[in-house]
């Protein structure tokens, strides 16, 4: 009499090996992205928390204590690596970038990157057209980004869609450095009085393909 054992030890492993693949097909978008880049955020980012955490919670219970309406945090889905939606807590002022600030720690927990595209709205087109869909999958939204720190500098072909793309195909740590320093200038520009404004000089260059206006 043929054992039965070999059989069902054989479907077992099948089993294994389906339910396997299948999570390493969820875990796969998360795992995107470079290893150096997300060193740079932790570290930095978690340094950067550190520093800012009691001025913003400072400002935290200043809101809270004046009673502004909606509450002193303002929450929000959106669509992060992989298409995984998460909720994003926002201080509700605009003093000192502590906005920007306030969302360090999704930095520190993966939700956000310290550079990358703008965090968008679950099922946003620019999320889900068929040109866009891959790349937005692919990187984490950044607490600032390329298009965040061209927003101001007037130049025809700084459009924020073709700027993302741009990092998209162009990013490592090198960029996001350069990316990160601008923005602190900026920063600083926006805080000090009557600033000496400089030029930018990431990238100057039509980021635009031959006969593209834009992106889908």
């Amino acid at each position: 009499m043929r054992s039965r054992f070999p059989s069902r030890a054989a479907a077992r492993l099948s089993g294994l090996t389906d339910r396997a693949g299948r999570l390493a097909g969820r875990l796969r978008p998360r795992a995107t992205g470079t290893t150096a880049e997300r060193a740079l955020d932790l570290v930095l980012g978690a340094a950067l928390l550190a520093l800012a955490a009691p001025a913003v919670a400072a400002a935290a219970l200043v809101l809270t204590v004046r009673r502004t309406p909606g509450g002193a945090w303002d929450r929000r889905p959106r669509a992060g690596l992989g298409g995984r939606v998460f909720t994003l807590r926002t201080l509700r002022t605009r003093r000192f970038r502590l906005d920007v600030l306030s969302r360090l720690p999704h930095v520190v927990r993966g939700d956000l990157a310290l550079v990358g595209p703008a965090p968008l709205t679950p099922g946003d087109p620019r999320s889900t057209g068929p040109r866009a869909r891959r790349w937005r999958r692919e990187l984490r939204p950044g607490l600032t980004g390329l298009a965040q720190v061209r927003a101001r500098s007037g130049l025809p072909w700084d459009d924020p869609a073709l700027l993302d793309q741009h990092y998209a195909e162009h990013h490592g740590v090198v960029l996001d450095l350069a990316i990160l320093a601008e923005a602190a200038r900026d920063c600083l520009r926006t805080a000090l009085p009557a600033p000496r404004r400089t030029k930018a000089h990431l990238s100057d260059t039509d980021h635009r393909p031959p006969g593209c206006s834009g992106v889908d």
